[in-house]
């Protein structure tokens, strides 16, 4: 069994009027801990009332690593800098590696903010190791009907496969590292384990409901922090349950973060912002 480090309750971070938990970086767990994964939010689940504002991330830059966001419930639209521009529904993703640097916001739809509705959606920033952060930026949106399904215990456990192969089956999405993501559906009682190699690390987050891990119970809005110690995960759905589960081997690089950028060192953060003021991440107003 790997070995449970801790368990950690994800920190309420408002932005602007959308209710936000944030599951790490933390006090309690910083981005080292976590490598290769950086941050994640986790924006809702909130009602939005008729003639709302919509999300509040209008357009801002990111360099030096990816973003992978979750739409569980309403949707969203993207537009970047590239060119690229999709509107995402409910159990779609996005996955957009910012590289050398891009711009991009993250809105709602004009149905939603005519109408209102629930909002769920989690965006998960991916680090880029040193020989990857000025790659070219890419866009991808996957639709609910995309994105291939795998079923563990007879259906009850199903896993949503975004990236890397899962029981023979490759996923949309096949990352520059070895990263491996996927959401997995548990109906109450449903049971699934998985064999992960030591060395890499685990990205385990309660989206929704209970479950068992490895013997010890995670709720909602909690994030199981593993060592490096066994190899195997087990779960089991003590209700219904959605979780964010995800592995990749670890860079242990130096990280540098500021703001919208994630780079190596001091000086690559001033050059970035250096850069983005001198217009090479492309257009502002998208």
């Amino acid at each position: 069994m790997r070995i449970i480090k801790a368990k950690h309750k994800a920190v309420s971070e408002p932005i602007a009027d959308l209710s936000t938990y944030r599951a790490f970086p933390t006090p309690l767990v910083d981005m080292h801990e976590m490598d290769p994964f950086l941050l994640l939010n986790h924006h809702g689940l909130q009602k939005y009332p008729a003639a709302n504002r919509g999300l509040p991330f209008g357009p801002h830059p990111h360099r030096g690593f990816e973003t992978v966001t979750f739409i569980v419930e309403g949707d969203l639209v993207h537009k970047d800098s590239s060119g690229a521009v999709s509107k995402i529904k409910a159990g779609g993703v996005q996955w957009m590696r910012a590289g050398k640097g891009l711009v991009h916001a993250e809105t709602s739809s004009d149905d939603f903010r005519k109408n209102g509705g629930s909002i769920e959606i989690l965006q998960l920033w991916v680090n880029l190791p040193a020989r990857y952060k000025m790659a070219a930026p890419q866009y991808t949106g996957l639709q609910a009907d995309e994105i291939p399904v795998v079923e563990w215990d007879g259906g009850n456990v199903k896993g949503h496969v975004i990236s890397g192969t899962w029981d023979g089956v490759k996923a949309p999405i096949q990352a520059l590292t070895d990263m491996s993501l996927a959401t997995l559906e548990f109906k109450k009682g449903g049971k699934l384990s998985l064999t992960i190699d030591k060395e890499k690390t685990i990205l385990l987050y309660v989206v929704k409901g209970d479950i068992l891990v490895n013997g010890e119970q995670a709720a909602m809005h909690q994030l199981v922090e593993f060592n490096h110690e066994g190899k195997i995960v087990e779960m089991k759905g003590m209700t219904d349950a959605l979780v964010i589960f995800g592995y990749a081997t670890p860079f242990h690089e130096p990280i540098a973060a500021h703001g919208p950028f994630v780079m190596n060192t001091q000086e690559e953060i001033i050059q970035a912002f250096e850069d983005y003021h001198a217009g090479a991440f492309g257009p502002v107003n998208i």
